[in-house]
C-alpha cells in the first residue's frame, strides 16, 4: 500500500521547515524541523521503508497489480527507490571487545577481635574469578538462577565432595608447568614402540674382562695421585671419614646414598699382587632381608571413629550449655546429652540406639541449632511415608519446615527440609545452591544401607556431601558402628563421635503362646525376662502343653487324625479370639500383630467378625474422624470396597496396615492407632520402619517370612526392630512380645538366636549404575575410580593406605641401598633361572594344596603313611603320620619325624641360640629334581610335630604299621621334667628305625604318589599343574649360571632384591586403581555406554549420555526408546501405559485385554531390552538376558491405560488382582518417570514428546491416587 505524496504550496520566507515523522506502525508521530535538501529531498515521512507493513494480500494479485498494471513502479523508472543501503562504517576496535573482567578484589571488614568494633576496610584479592555452575565445583562460583536454587540443574557441576583434596590454584599451575617443562636430559624416550631395546645415550664405562689389568684405570689413578701426606695420615683420615659415614647412615637411613666414587687404587707391593686383588675381590656378605617396619617408625594410626562413654552421667551439662537451642518437657538421657554436647561443638555424630530410645531428640536439637545459627538442615528418610510423618511432627515443633518428595514440594525455602535420600542425591549431583548454607544432614534409619536395591544411594550421598556439612546418623543397634563411622570419618577427613546405647527405656518380656480356646487361653509361657535371661523352663512348659493337647486330640479323634492344630482357618480364628480375650482381661491392649503376608493380614482381620473392642464414644470418634479424612475424596472413591470394609473394622477397634492398603487409609489407621482407638493392628514389617508408634504388646503370627526368594526365619535385626514396638515410654513398665505357636513350638536354638543373637552388620551394597558413571564422567575433576575407592566395600582394603605409603618409602630406601647383582658372564641366565625356580615351587605348592583338599589325598594321608617333611626345622626328613585332626578348615597331622638325636632331646632352642643363623638356602637343580633325604650325622632321634598341609613336601607310596596311640602317650610323658631323660618307648624306637632304614635304602628319595595317576585327581587345575611342573623341571637342566663360583652369593643377592621389588609392586598395586574390586565391571559398563554412543572414545559425555542422565532408573531402556522415536507417534495415555513396565514389580495372574498398539509397544520394549542385555553380555557383564528382560513386567499396562483415559478407580480395581495400594504406588512412581522423560525430551529438542509427557502426567494425576497426604494438611 503506497502513501500519496502531499503537495504543499511554496513556503514563505518566515515559515519554519516543519515536518511530521511517522514512527513505526503504531500511529505515533514526531514533529521535526529540518531544512529541505538542494534537490528538494526531504526527511522521510515514515521510519518504515515502504510505509505501513503489508496486510495479508493474495500474492498473485499483488504481483499482477505491481508489475503488470503499473509498470512505472518498476526499478528502471525510479532507480533511487530500489537501491537503498546504509553504508557500514569500519570499526576495527570492535574486534578486540571482550566481556567485562570480573572484579579482582573485594573489600573485607577489619574488626577488633575482642569487641567486634569496626576498624576499617581492606582490599583482598579474589582467587577464583569467572567461575560458574557450568565450569567449576567451587563454592566461590556465582549462585545460579533462583529457579534452579532448590533442585539444581542437570547441566550444573556438583560442589566439591568433602574429604577429596580439592586442587588449589598453585597445584593446577604447577601441574601445567610440569606438563610444559620437558627435561631433555632425562625425559626423552629411547625404546621405540614394539622394540625390546633401544639406543642407550648414556656414557658407559668399558668393563675389562676378569684377569686382565685395566690400563685406563691405572693411568686414571696415577693422574689423581697426590704427594705430601704420609700413608699413616691418609689412613687416619679415611678411618675418620668412615666413622662419620657410618654415623650418618645410622641416623638418617631414609636419606639417599651418596653418589658412588670410583674405587681408589689399592696399595700393593707389586703389579702382580694388584692384578690378583682386582681379579679376586673379597667375598661380600649377602645383604640382609628387608626389615619389617618397626613400631617406632610406623605412621601414627588414624582414628576417625571415637566412641563416647555414655555410662557416667553428664553432671555439668547445663553449665556447659547454659542457653540450649531447644528445651524438652523431660530431662534428656545421658546418651542424648552427650550427643547434644558434640552438636554444640559442630562435631558429626553417629547415634545407635534401640527403637523408642529417643534418637529423634538429637535430630530436633540439630534443627533448633541450625535455626539459631540461621543455617539449614536436611532430614533424610528411607521411605516417603516416614518423610510425611516427620514433616507433621517437626512442623508442629518448629514451624519453619519444608517437604520434598517425588510428587510433593511444600515450603522449599524453609530452614529444615525433609526429603527422601534419592532427592538429596539428585541435589548433590545437580549442584543445588541449598548446599551453600547447609549445616547438618540427618540420616534416619541408617541401617537401611543394607538394602540391596537402594543401599547404594546412602553411600553415594555420604561420599558426595561437601566438606562444611556435618553429618548426624541415626540407626538401630548394629554390631559394627565403629567400623562404619571409621569409614565415614576416613572419607570425609573428620572425626565421627559414636554414641551407642543398648539400654531400652521400656524392657521387653518375650512369651510363647499355645492357647487356642477359652479353656487354654491363659497358656502364656515366659521365655526371656526383662533382664534378657533366656528361660529354658518356659520353653519346655510350652512344648509340654502342646504335647498334652496333641495326646488328648488323638485320644478323642484317633491317632490317624491330622496332627496339625494350626492348619485350618477356623483353628486360626480360635487362637486369635482366645489371645485377644486374654490380652483384654490383662489390660495389654493396644497390640500390633506382625504378619508376613498381606493376604493373611486381611484374612486375620476379616475373620474376627465377633470381636468388638471399642466403646460407643470411641466408635463415634472414629466415625467422625474417618468421615473428615475421606471428605476430600470424590463420591465414587468413598464407596470403594476397601474403604467400606476398613470403616467397619476400625469402628470395632481393628486395623490393617500393609502396602496393599490405599495410602490415605494407611494414614487414617496410623493416626487412629497413635490416638489409642485401634486396639489390634494387623501389620506387615513395613510398619516397624515407621515413626515411633509403640503399642503395649507385639504379637508375631509366625517367625518365618518370605524374603523374595525363599522362606526363612527372621534374623535378629528384623525381630528386634519389630519387637521394639512393644512398650510405651512413660506408660508401661515392660513391653510384652508374644510368639504364637500355631502348630509346633519353634526350635529352642532358633528362638535363642533370633531373640538374643547379634543384629546384622552394616554391609556395603555399593554397585555401579549408568547414571552415576555419566554424572561423574561429565566432570573432569571427579573420577568414578575415586567414588569406588571411597565406597564402604573398599574400606577394608583402603584403610591401611597410610601404612602402605610409609612401607613403600622404607622399601624404596632399602632398594636404593641394595647393591645390584652382577649378572655378567656365566650368570647371564640367573634371572631366568630364579623365575623358573620360583614358578616350579609355586606350582608344587598348588598341587600339594589340592591333594590335601581332595578326598583321595586325605585317604592316602592316613595313620602309618610315610611322608617327606620340609619346613624351617626339617629338610626332606621322613616322617610317619600318627593322627589326623577332624577340623577341615585347619587340618593338622601329628607326625613322628626323624631328626638328629640332640634335637629330639629338647636342646634345639639351645643349639639355635648358640649357633650362628643358618645360611640362606640356595636351590640347585639337583635339590629340586631329586628329593635328597635327610640322614642323621650322629645317632638317629625323633620328634613329634603337628604339621600343616604346607609342611608336607610329598606323600610316599610306603606305609608303616605303628601303634600311634602308644607313641603319642610315650612322647607326651617324656615332655614332663621328671621323665625327660627316659629312653623312647619300643613303639617309637621301632618306627624311627624303620624310617632310618627307608632313608638309608633310598638316599636320593623315595618314590612319591603321583597326584593324577596314583591319587586319581582329574581336576583340570591339577593336571595342568603336573604338566607345567614337568616342563619346568626339564628346563632346569639347561641353565649355565649354576656352574659359576659366584652363583651362591649372587643368587641370594638377586633373591633379596626381587623380594623387595615384589613387595613394593604389591603395595603399589594395593594403592592403585587396579586393585579396586569393581574396576573390571566399571570398564565393562563404560564399554556398553561407548557402544551405544552415550560417551565418545575419550570418555566425554555425548548427547545420548546427557539424555540418560535425566533418568534415574532404567536409563538405558528409556533413552533408547526416546531416541528411536518409539514413543513420539503414540498418544499420551498409550505412552504412560507402556512406561508402567519400569515401575511395576508385581506379577499378576489376570491376562490384560490390550489394544494392538499397546501389544506392538510391549513387543518393541522387549526387543530393545533384549538388545541392551545382549550388548551387556558381550561387554562382559554377568546379568543374564532373561533376567534383564524379565524385570519389565506389563501386568498393570491395562490398568494405567484405562486410568489415563479417565476410568474411575472402583472400576480400575476390578481389572486386576493387584491390591489397590500397590496400584496407587505404581501410578505415583509413574508420574516421576513422566517428569524425567519430559526433561529428557527437552534435552533432545523434541517439543512433541515433551508436550505428550506433560499431558500424560496431568492425565494420571487425579482423584484418590494423588490425594494429598493427611500429614501435610
Amino acid at each position: 500500500m503506497e502513501m500519496e505524496r502531499i503537495v504543499l504550496p511554496p513556503r514563505g520566507p518566515l515559515e519554519l521547515p516543519l515536518s511530521i515523522l511517522e514512527v513505526g506502525c503504531a500511529g505515533r508521530f514526531e514533529l521535526i524541523t529540518q531544512e529541505e535538501g538542494p534537490h528538494g529531498d526531504r526527511f522521510p515521512l515514515t521510519t518504515l521503508p515502504h510505509g505501513l507493513p503489508p496486510h495479508t494480500e493474495d500474492l498473485a494479485s499483488e504481483l499482477e497489480q505491481r508489475f503488470l498494471s503499473s509498470p512505472d513502479w518498476l526499478p528502471i523508472h525510479h532507480f533511487e527507490r530500489s537501491h537503498r543501503f546504509w553504508p557500514r562504517e569500519k570499526d576495527i576496535q570492535s574486534l578486540f571487545e571482550v566481556d567485562v573482567t570480573p572484579v579482582h578484589s573485594t573489600l573485607q571488614a577489619e574488626r577488633n577481635p575482642t569487641t567486634g568494633e569496626l576498624l576499617g576496610f581492606r582490599e583482598a584479592l579474589v582467587d577464583n574469578m569467572g567461575l560458574s555452575a557450568k565450569n567449576s565445583l567451587s563454592f566461590q562460583r556465582a549462585p545460579g538462577p533462583p529457579v534452579e536454587a532448590l533442585r539444581g540443574s542437570a547441566t550444573n557441576y556438583p560442589f566439591w565432595p568433602g574429604g577429596m583434596d580439592e586442587p588449589s590454584l598453585e597445584q593446577i599451575k604447577t601441574q601445567e608447568d610440569q606438563e610444559e617443562d620437558i627435561d631433555f636430559e632425562n625425559d626423552l624416550l629411547t625404546v621405540p614402540p614394539g622394540w625390546k631395546k633401544g639406543v642407550e645415550f648414556t656414557r658407559q664405562e668399558l668393563k675389562a674382562s676378569p684377569g686382565l689389568l685395566n690400563l685406563t684405570h691405572l693411568l686414571g689413578a696415577l693422574d689423581t695421585f697426590e704427594l705430601g701426606a704420609s700413608s699413616d695420615e691418609e689412613e687416619k683420615e679415611k678411618a675418620e671419614e668412615g666413622r662419620k659415614r657410618t654415623k650418618k647412615g645410622k641416623g638418617a637411613k631414609a636419606e639417599e646414598a651418596p653418589p658412588a666414587e670410583p674405587a681408589p687404587l689399592q696399595r700393593a707391593n707389586s703389579l702382580e699382587e694388584l692384578v690378583l686383588k682386582e681379579v679376586t675381590p673379597a667375598p661380600k656378605s649377602a645383604p640382609q632381608a628387608a626389615p619389617a617396619p618397626t613400631a617406632a617408625s610406623e605412621p601414627p594410626k588414624e582414628q576417625w571413629a571415637i566412641p563416647v562413654d555414655v555410662s557416667s552421667p553428664v553432671d555439668d551439662f547445663y553449665k556447659r550449655i547454659p542457653d540450649p537451642a531447644f528445651k524438652w518437657p523431660f530431662e534428656p538421657d545421658v546418651f542424648q546429652k552427650q550427643a547434644i554436647l558434640h552438636l554444640e561443638k559442630h562435631d558429626s555424630v553417629f547415634v545407635a540406639a534401640h527403637t523408642s530410645a529417643g534418637k529423634t531428640v538429637v535430630a530436633e536439637y540439630a534443627i533448633a541449632l541450625s535455626q539459631k545459627h540461621m543455617t539449614r538442615t536436611i532430614y533424610t528418610s528411607p521411605i516417603k511415608a516416614l518423610s510425611n510423618q516427620k514433616f507433621r511432627d517437626f512442623k508442629n515443633t518448629f514451624g519453619d519446615v519444608g517437604l520434598l518428595t517425588g510428587d510433593v514440594q511444600l515450603h522449599p525455602d524453609a530452614s529444615c527440609l525433609i526429603m527422601t535420600t534419592e532427592i538429596l542425591r539428585s541435589m548433590l549431583y545437580n549442584g543445588s545452591d541449598v548446599l551453600r548454607d547447609l549445616e547438618w544432614v540427618i540420616f534416619d534409619e541408617v541401617h537401611y544401607i543394607n538394602d540391596s536395591e537402594r543401599g547404594v544411594v546412602w553411600e553415594e550421598v555420604l561420599i558426595m556431601l561437601p566438606d562444611h556439612v556435618n553429618i548426624i546418623l541415626l540407626s538401630a543397634t548394629v554390631p559394627n558402628t565403629l567400623e562404619f563411622a571409621d569409614w565415614i570419618g576416613r572419607i570425609k577427613r573428620k572425626k565421627i563421635y559414636v554414641i551407642s546405647t543398648l539400654k531400652r527405656p521400656v524392657p521387653l518380656e518375650h512369651y510363647l503362646y499355645t492357647g487356642n480356646s477359652q479353656k487354654t487361653q491363659n497358656e502364656l509361657f515366659l521365655l526371656v525376662d526383662a533382664r534378657g535371661t533366656f528361660l529354658t523352663k518356659g520353653y519346655y512348659d510350652a512344648v509340654d502343653a502342646k504335647k498334652e493337647r496333641a495326646s488328648k486330640h488323638s485320644q478323642t479323634f484317633g491317632a490317624k487324625q491330622p496332627m496339625h492344630p494350626g492348619a485350618g482357618a477356623g483353628q486360626d480364628k480360635n487362637i486369635w479370639l482366645s489371645l485377644i480375650d486374654m490380652l483384654r482381661k490383662k489390660d495389654q491392649l493396644p497390640v500390633v500383630a506382625f504378619t508376613f503376608s498381606r493376604n493373611r493380614c486381611d484374612d486375620n482381620a476379616s475373620m474376627l467378625t465377633t470381636v468388638n473392642l471399642t466403646t460407643t464414644n470411641e466408635k463415634s470418634e472414629i466415625h467422625v474422624f474417618f468421615q473428615k479424612c475421606i471428605s476430600r475424596l470424590k463420591g465414587t472413591d468413598r464407596q470403594l470396597p476397601q474403604v467400606l470394609h476398613m470403616v467397619d473394622l476400625l469402628k470395632r477397634g481393628i486395623g490393617v496396615h500393609h502396602s496393599g492398603i490405599l495410602p490415605i487409609l494407611k494414614e487414617v489407621v496410623e493416626m487412629l492407632f497413635s490416638k489409642g482407638l485401634v486396639k489390634i493392628l494387623f501389620a506387615t514389617e513395613t510398619f516397624a520402619m515407621g515413626v515411633n508408634m509403640p503399642a503395649r504388646t507385639v504379637v508375631f503370627d509366625s517367625i518365618r517370612k518370605h524374603d523374595g526368594t525363599n522362606f526363612r526365619d527372621l534374623v535378629p535385626a528384623e525381630y528386634i526392630q519389630m519387637a521394639g514396638r512393644a512398650g510405651r515410654r512413660g506408660l508401661d513398665t515392660t513391653g510384652m512380645v508374644i510368639i504364637l505357636c500355631k502348630s509346633q513350638a519353634p526350635e529352642m536354638a532358633d528362638l535363642h538366636r533370633m531373640m538374643l543373637g547379634k543384629p546384622t552388620q552394616l554391609q556395603s551394597q555399593f554397585r555401579l549404575t549408568y547414571t552415576m558413571i555419566l554424572n561423574l564422567l561429565r566432570v573432569e575433576a571427579l573420577r568414578v575410580e575415586d567414588m569406588m575407592k571411597r565406597s564402604f566395600s573398599e574400606f577394608h582394603t583402603r584403610k591401611d593406605s597410610k601404612v602402605h605409603e610409609h612401607r613403600i618409602a622404607q622399601l624404596s630406601c632399602i632398594l636404593a641401598n641394595m647393591e645390584a647383582s652382577d649378572l655378567s658372564g656365566q650368570l647371564g641366565d640367573l634371572e631366568e633361572y630364579y623365575h623358573v625356580v620360583r614358578e616350579l615351587q609355586e606350582t608344587r605348592e598348588l598341587i600339594q594344596r589340592r591333594v590335601m583338599e581332595s578326598m583321595n589325598g586325605l585317604k592316602a594321608l592316613s595313620v602309618g603313611r610315610v611322608i617327606v617333611v620340609k619346613n624351617q626345622e626339617h629338610r626332606n626328613a621322613l616322617g610317619v603320620i600318627l593322627q589326623v585332626s577332624s577340623d577341615a578348615a585347619n587340618r593338622a597331622f601329628s607326625t613322628l619325624v626323624m631328626c638328629e638325636k640332640k634335637l629330639s632331646e629338647g636342646d634345639a632352642a639351645a643349639c639355635k641360640e648358640a649357633g650362628s643363623p643358618s645360611p640362606p638356602e640356595v636351590p640347585l637343580p639337583d635339590d629340586l629334581l631329586h628329593t635328597k633325604l635327610f640322614l642323621p650325622e650322629g645317632p638317629c632321634g625323633h620328634t613329634i610335630k603337628k604339621l600343616g598341609p604346607s609342611d608336607i613336601f610329598g606323600v610316599t607310596n610306603k606305609t608303616l604299621r605303628v601303634n600311634a596311640e602308644r607313641i603319642l602317650e610315650d612322647f607326651k610323658k617324656r615332655q614332663m621334667p621328671r621323665f625327660r631323660n627316659d629312653p623312647p618307648g619300643p613303639s617309637a624306637a621301632t618306627a624311627t628305625q624303620e624310617l632310618l632304614r627307608l632313608a638309608e635304602g633310598s638316599p636320593e628319595g623315595l618314590p612319591l604318589l603321583d597326584p593324577v595317576n596314583d591319587l586319581q585327581l582329574k581336576d583340570l587345575e591339577v593336571v595342568e599343574g603336573v604338566v607345567k611342573a614337568r616342563r619346568l623341571e626339564e628346563a632346569l637342566l639347561g641353565f649355565q649360571c649354576v656352574h659359576s663360583p659366584r652363583f651362591h652369593t649372587e643368587f641370594v643377592r638377586f633373591r633379596e632384591r626381587q623380594q623387595v621389588l615384589e613387595e613394593l609392586e604389591q603395595l603399589r598395586f594395593l594403592l592403585s586403581d587396579q586393585s579396586l574390586l569393581l574396576l573390571p565391571e566399571y570398564h565393562q559398563r563404560v564399554q556398553v555406554l561407548r557402544s551405544l554412543g552415550y560417551i565418545n572414545e575419550g570418555g566425554a559425555v555425548e548427547l545420548k549420555g546427557s539424555v540418560a542422565r535425566q533418568i534415574s532408573n532404567h536409563e538405558l531402556l528409556l533413552t533408547q526408546l526416546l531416541l528411536d522415536n518409539a514413543l513420539t507417534d503414540l498418544r499420551p495415555e498409550e505412552i504412560v501405559a507402556l512406561l508402567s513396565c519400569t515401575v511395576c514389580q508385581v506379577r499378576t495372574r489376570v491376562e490384560p485385554q490390550l489394544p494392538s498398539v499397546l501389544q506392538k509397544g510391549i513387543e518393541h520394549i522387549r526387543s530393545v531390552a533384549e538388545e541392551i542385555a545382549l550388548l551387556q553380555r558381550k561387554c562382559g557383564l554377568q546379568e543374564s538376558v532373561e533376567d534383564f528382560v524379565e524385570q519389565y513386567k506389563f501386568g498393570l499396562v491395562e490398568v494405567v491405560y484405562e486410568w489415563a483415559r479417565g476410568m474411575p478407580f472402583a472400576e480400575i480395581a476390578r481389572l486386576t488382582d493387584v491390591q489397590e495400594g500397590i496400584i496407587v504406588r505404581c501410578i505415583q512412581r509413574l508420574d516421576e518417570t513422566c517428569r524425567e522423560m519430559r526433561n529428557a525430551a527437552r534435552v533432545t529438542g523434541e517439543p512433541t514428546l515433551h508436550a505428550k509427557m506433560e499431558a500424560a502426567s496431568n492425565m494420571i494425576k487425579r482423584d484418590i491416587v494423588f490425594a494429598a497426604s493427611l500429614y501435610t494438611q
